[in-house]
C-alpha cells in the first residue's frame, strides 16, 4: 500500500534514535489532517515501544543499524523497523501482558493491543510492520 506522506530515518539502535522517531512521528502526525485523538495516541504508543525494544534487544557484534519508516494515509497509520541485529526470535502468538509486578516485558503486549496489525518477519536481521487503521472517518 503506498502511503503519503512519510518519513525515513536511518541510524545506529541508541536512545537518540528513540527521540528522532518521536520527533518525527510528532511531525508526521501534525502534517497529516483529521487523525483523531485515540488513533494518534494509541499509534504513538505502539510505535514508542517497538523502538524501545529495538534499541534495549540490539545483539550484535557489530553496532546495529536501523531504517524506520514512518506513513499515513486516509486510511491508516504504519510503521516499519528494519534493523541489522540477530533475528529476535519472539512468537507474537503467545505475548501476553506479563503481572503487575512484573519490571519489564509489557512492550510487545502494549503494541498487540494498540495495534491492529504487529508482524515480525527475521529473515534478514529484524523487520517490524505496524499498522493501526484509522478509526476517525
Amino acid at each position: 500500500m503506498a502511503t503519503e506522506p512519510g518519513i525515513r530515518l536511518d541510524g545506529v539502535a541508541d536512545d537518540a534514535l528513540v527521540d528522532r522517531v518521536h520527533d518525527a512521528l510528532d511531525d508526521l502526525l501534525g502534517r497529516v489532517p483529521g487523525i483523531g485523538d485515540e488513533d494518534a495516541m494509541m499509534f504513538r504508543l505502539a510505535v514508542s515501544e517497538v523502538a524501545t525494544n529495538v534499541v534495549e534487544h540490539a545483539l550484535a557484534r557489530e553496532p546495529v543499524r536501523v531504517t524506520v519508516e514512518l506513513h499515513a494515509d486516509a486510511d491508516a497509520l504504519s510503521a516499519v523497523f528494519t534493523d541489522t541485529a540477530d533475528p529476535a526470535l519472539i512468537d507474537l502468538g503467545a505475548v501476553s501482558m506479563p503481572d503487575s509486578d512484573a519490571e519489564s516485558g509489557r512492550g510487545l503486549a502494549i503494541a498487540l493491543a494498540t495495534l491492529d496489525e504487529l508482524v515480525h518477519e527475521t529473515e534478514h536481521g529484524n523487520v517490524w510492520r505496524l499498522r493501526r487503521r484509522r478509526h476517525d472517518h
